[in-house]
């Protein structure tokens, strides 16, 4: 369900990429150092949004370190590390724990309970050390089973069950920005969940696995359904995006922007892209 709130490089200053790319790289390494491969493994784009932003609103000092990796064996590559690295890295890992979960209890997928056997015993840290936090999230997670088990057609009440559990990951401290970052957390978190129904439809409706935007996709005809869901995804992001002009986010101001303006919609113009040319090869052009 991940990786989708990330950059849109082509529009990106060339050192505020090695920037964010310094951001990823440090995420990496802290999910490595905290909790070995397995939980390097887990690192996702969304979370480095998260770091940045955090990075950007409490104006967290971050030191630069230059290390190796698996990924660049040979030349030592920058990696931004502070206080947020850290809380993302422990999100990073409890999201992708219950992610397994999820999928094991849904579709009993190997993938899954490999993946629950993999990180139970770190992710029980996590939980033990924001239980208040990881219990409200488990509650999203469980409201948002019990919609799709019901087959559940409002894609507004469950995209909004994903919606309050981003809240959560979002909030590092209870102070004046609380109820800002909620605000933008819950509308990504919308736009998230929609755009990984948009993502997946064909492939769920081949399955026969739950999918919120089938009901829209057989009610109407191709060309509603498709602006449809463009037009509920472009209100998510405007609704994120105007919270996020209200936090006094100044340090990587133009990242962020990138990502929220333009990169998350990187996977969609690639689907748009990928469906145009199957047709076109479909009708022999």
């Amino acid at each position: 369900m991940f990786g989708y709130v990330t950059i849109y490089k082509p529009e990106l200053k060339v050192k505020d990429y090695y920037k964010y790319k310094a951001y990823y790289c440090g995420l990496c390494q802290t999910l490595k150092e905290k909790y070995g491969f397995t939980g390097q493994m887990t690192l996702t784009y969304d979370f480095t949004f998260v770091t940045l932003l955090l990075t950007s609103l409490y104006e967290s000092e971050s030191r630069m370190s230059m290390k190796h990796c698996k990924v660049h064996p040979v030349k030592k590559t920058g990696m931004l590390h502070n206080e947020i690295t850290e809380y993302a890295a422990e999100m990073n890992l409890l999201l992708a724990y219950y992610h397994f979960l999820d999928d094991w209890k849904d579709e009993r997928k190997l993938t899954g309970l490999s993946g629950i056997h993999a990180l139970k015993s770190k992710a029980s840290g996590v939980i033990r050390k924001y239980p208040k936090k990881c219990k409200k999230i488990y509650t999203c997670l469980e409201e948002l089973s019990r919609c799709e088990e019901a087959n559940e057609t409002s894609i507004d009440k469950v995209a909004g069950c994903f919606g309050r559990l981003m809240e959560e990951l979002f909030i590092y401290r209870r102070d004046q920005w609380e109820e800002g970052l909620r605000r933008l957390a819950f509308y990504l978190g919308k736009f998230i969940y929609i755009m990984d129904a948009y993502d997946d439809l064909e492939k769920d409706r081949e399955k026969g696995n739950y999918n919120p935007l089938n009901f829209l996709y057989e009610k109407e005809e191709n060309e509603v359904y498709e602006e449809e869901c463009r037009q509920m995804m472009t209100m998510m992001m405007a609704e994120c995006s105007s919270e996020f002009e209200k936090l006094p986010c100044l340090l990587d101001a133009d990242i962020l922007r990138n990502i929220l303006y333009a990169g998350v919609w990187t996977k969609y113009d690639k689907i748009q892209k990928d469906r145009k040319e199957g047709k076109e090869q479909k009708n022999g052009k």
